[in-house]
Formats: structure tokens, C-alpha cells, sequence
């Protein structure tokens, strides 16, 4: 019986730790910026460009997400990066890709594109499509190591992988399941099913995650969150989370220094 209410006692106090210990930051998807120049439309999760809000200039190393829609036929012109590590993952339709390392592809939905920026590369962006708008996330983080060697990356990743699952996408590991890059920060996808309840465990310790829905809506530590919401996690070791309809989100772990 002792055993018993030892055991409880330590059970209780954890959850209580966990609560109040941990910090979240909530991002609707209305307090976002935005800009329309015509031919794109974009919304910026944290300052970038011509929008700059103090209280959204990253979140850990988590520099930039922006939520892009460019018009069938145009794209962004060859420009430089250095010092970035630069995840693209198209929602709908396909974005063609041409840099100073030689790569051209296209990049579709349910394929992912990592550019180390490294000591530096130029690139440009286009919808190759005569008809179709393509859909995509642009994410930038910070390197843990600068001026490498710039390099490219794309895989295909089945969203059948991905139903009530977490889907790696980005590691810091080096293998031919999902892509890589220079920092211990990982992303990842999942589609759930109306009414399901998944954990997301941090996979490195003093790591914080930003999660991004997608589509759907969910309930997040009492947050109920909708399409294009998104909220930062930091100082615990994992969260609850429960699906309203059916959902689609993405999940960046970040070191937060």
C-alpha cells in the first residue's frame, strides 16, 4: 500500500512539473505576416523580408517558415545564400530548382528539398507549370557548423508512411530514410484520423518544437488549434496531442540556443 502512494505521489508531482515548467508561445494563423506581390502571396511566421515583428524573429534555431503560393509560370530568380540550412517541402503542385552546384530538378508534393547554404550558393525557384499554382513551406535553421561545403538533397516521402505515424523527414543523421542536415534538429509529418490522440517525445534533450497545422484542427495542452496555426513548445519533454477531424501537421524540433 506505501509502494502504492509512493509510486502515485511521484506520479502526480511529475505532471505537475511538466505543466508548469513547460512554455508555450502561440502563433495564430491570422497574426501572421503577410505580403501579395502578385505572382506570390506568401505568410511569414517570423520577420523576414519587409514584415519584422520583435517578438517573431526565431524560434531557437528555427529561423523562417514561410507559407508560399506562387502563380503558374513564375518563381524566384537566381539569388544568394550563405550560411543556412534550407528545407523545402511543396504542399501542391511542383517548384523547379537550379543552383550554382548543378543540380536541376523539380521538387513535387509529397517530396522534400534540403539545401545546405554552407560558404555559399545561388539558386532560383520556378513553378514550372503553364496552369497550376504551386503550394509550399520554406523553412530556414541556423547551422551548428559555418561555412561548409554547400550541398543538395531530395527524397520522396509516401504519405501512407505517414497516417496516425510521425514521418522523419529531416535528422541530423546521415542515412538513406529520410534527409539530412548540419544541425541536431529534426522535422516531421503526420496525417491523423478523426479523433486520434498521439506524443510527440523530444528526441534531443533542450530541444524545443514548433508544430505547424497543416490542415484539420487539433487540441494541444488546452490550445485548440486550426488550419495554419501554430504553436512553440519549450522545457518540457514531450506533448499530448488530439485530432478534432482529421489533421496534417508538421513538426520542427529545434535546439533552442
Amino acid at each position: 500500500m506505501l509502494l502504492k502512494i509512493i509510486v502515485y505521489t511521484i506520479v502526480v508531482y511529475t505532471i505537475i512539473y511538466y505543466i508548469c515548467t513547460m512554455k508555450t508561445i502561440l502563433h495564430k494563423a491570422n497574426d501572421r505576416g503577410s505580403a501579395d506581390y502578385g505572382w506570390l502571396k506568401t505568410n511569414y511566421s517570423f520577420s523576414f523580408s519587409q514584415y519584422y515583428n520583435p517578438d517573431k524573429i526565431h524560434f531557437g534555431m528555427l529561423r523562417v517558415l514561410n507559407d508560399d503560393i506562387v502563380d503558374a509560370g513564375m518563381g524566384f530568380g537566381t539569388h544568394p545564400h550563405d550560411n543556412m540550412e534550407i528545407i523545402t517541402i511543396p504542399l501542391k503542385g511542383s517548384l523547379q530548382h537550379k543552383d550554382s552546384m548543378g543540380n536541376l530538378s523539380i521538387i513535387k508534393a509529397n517530396e522534400v528539398q534540403v539545401m545546405s547554404a554552407g560558404k555559399g550558393i545561388q539558386h532560383s525557384e520556378f513553378n514550372p507549370s503553364h496552369t497550376e499554382a504551386v503550394e509550399l513551406f520554406q523553412i530556414w535553421i541556423f547551422p551548428h557548423t559555418k561555412n561548409v561545403e554547400p550541398r543538395y538533397g531530395q527524397k520522396e516521402f509516401l504519405e501512407n508512411n505517414r497516417i496516425n505515424q510521425w514521418q522523419l523527414l529531416v535528422s541530423p543523421e546521415k542515412n538513406e530514410n529520410n534527409l539530412w542536415i548540419h544541425q541536431n534538429a529534426l522535422i516531421s509529418r503526420i496525417k491523423m484520423d478523426e479523433k486520434k490522440d498521439i506524443t510527440y517525445k523530444l528526441n534531443n534533450s533542450g530541444n524545443g518544437m514548433y508544430l505547424m497545422v497543416i490542415e484539420g484542427s487539433i487540441e494541444m495542452e488546452e490550445h485548440l488549434l486550426e488550419k495554419r496555426d501554430a504553436i512553440g513548445i519549450s522545457e518540457t519533454e514531450q506533448i499530448k496531442i488530439k485530432s478534432e477531424g482529421t489533421a496534417d501537421l508538421l513538426m520542427i524540433e529545434v535546439p533552442m540556443k
